[in-house]
């Protein structure tokens, strides 16, 4: 075996793992929303997630696609944004007194589940 193909081997194995890295991410990020709707919580903001998977599924990238590393990484930040959203949850909203007695007051991140 040539120095070229040694070279043509190890880029094919590295291109395999990072894919099989992304494909795990994936299926992480997919789980993690599943399971956040099936608690009740929120779920961040739905072009997040649906923008994460369309970006790792179709082939226009930033990078080539035999690269993922930029795949990974929009992926982690999905994953992120889902992760920060239950934070956001799990604070007490604001409530500021009405005419009416107290009421909660809309943050900029409240959207619809």
């Amino acid at each position: 075996m040539d120095s070229t193909s040694k070279v043509l081997l190890l880029a094919a194995v590295l291109a395999a793992l990072v894919l099989a890295v992304a494909a795990a991410l994936l299926v992480r990020l997919v789980r993690a929303r599943r399971d956040l709707r099936r608690a009740g919580l929120p779920t961040g903001p739905r072009w997040v997630f649906w923008g994460a998977v369309l970006y790792f599924v179709l082939p226009f990238d930033v990078l080539p696609d035999p690269v993922y590393l930029d795949d990974i990484g929009v992926l982690l930040l999905a994953l992120r944004t889902l992760h920060g959203a239950v934070g956001h949850e799990a604070t007490p909203p604001v409530r500021r007194p009405g005419r009416f007695g107290i009421r909660r007051q809309h943050r900029a991140d409240d959207y619809a589940p």
